[in-house]
């Protein structure tokens, strides 16, 4: 009992000594060969699969600054959380459960990738978000098990296209246009992830800032909701949401979208003839 309680002593005054054993994963070009790696420092310690799937290092090592970084992961399912904070809901009510929608895997794009918008689209916004990594196959889990699921998170940019949410049918095109779902550079793993800082800058200017601790529905209960629906694959990404207002992108301009202790993503975008 003394040694569980200096555990929790522990935990609230020095929250970092708990998160050591984090590590930060990524996945990378280098020489025309894709791989997944451990960062360690300036250097990537290669892995012989994704992390998720048992990747365990092969004894290559490359320079960090030698290698194209590309999106994290590739998931067979990219699911996404809307209205997740109440500075994003306004006046509004939350909803008894998470508000869910689907994009695409074609939409993910990596750090320095571009964000292209289609020659017909004229109100899209970024929506910086928290981004979960699962680990391992997740079926009707309960919200005491969810985490046990999940690898890590990422940072996202949830792009969307404000006339076609009104107007279309369906969020197909308005959520998971290609390019409209930036994601990266790295997976972090073994931090609290119902509390970090998150925040967007448009073009230098932070626009979003608010900490997961803030979100309506926390990690646990996102992923315990959607595995009753759908089953989740190791590699499959949820963007958790958004907070506060957000703004129009247009050609030129340059989003970043910053997580505490994941990292930061970047990119700019274009407009299509």
């Amino acid at each position: 009992m003394l040694r569980l309680a200096l555990v929790l002593a522990l935990a609230t005054v020095f929250p970092t000594m708990l998160e050591a054993q984090s590590q930060q994963y990524v996945r990378y070009r280098f020489n025309g060969k894709v791989a997944y790696g451990r960062l360690e420092g300036a250097t990537i310690v290669q892995l012989g699969a994704a992390p998720w799937l048992g990747g365990t290092p092969t004894g290559v090592k490359v320079p960090r600054s030698g290698v194209a970084l590309l999106a994290p992961a590739t998931p067979s399912k990219v699911i996404a959380v809307g209205l997740n904070y109440q500075t994003h809901l306004g006046e509004r009510s939350a909803a008894a459960y998470p508000g869910l929608f689907a994009k695409f895997p074609t939409s993910i794009i990596a750090h320095n990738d571009t964000v292209v918008l289609p020659s017909d689209a004229n109100n899209v916004h970024y929506e910086g978000e928290m981004v979960i990594v699962m680990g391992k196959r997740a079926q009707n889990v309960s919200k005491e098990r969810a985490k046990e699921y999940v690898f890590g998170v990422t940072t996202g940019n949830d792009v969307s296209e404000r006339d076609w949410q009104k107007s279309d049918l369906q969020w197909f095109r308005a959520k998971a246009a290609d390019t409209f779902g930036p994601l990266g550079p790295v997976i972090v793993t073994g931090v609290n992830y119902d509390d970090l800082l998150l925040e967007t800058r448009l073009n230098g200017k932070v626009v979003q800032s608010q900490r997961t601790k803030d979100l309506i529905f926390n990690v646990a209960e996102i992923v315990s909701y959607i595995s009753r629906y759908v089953t989740l694959e190791p590699g499959d990404v949820i963007y958790s949401g958004t907070p506060g207002t957000t703004q129009q992108m247009k050609a030129g301009d340059v989003v970043e979208v910053q997580l505490e202790k994941v990292g930061t993503l970047s990119n700019p975008v274009v407009k299509r003839n």
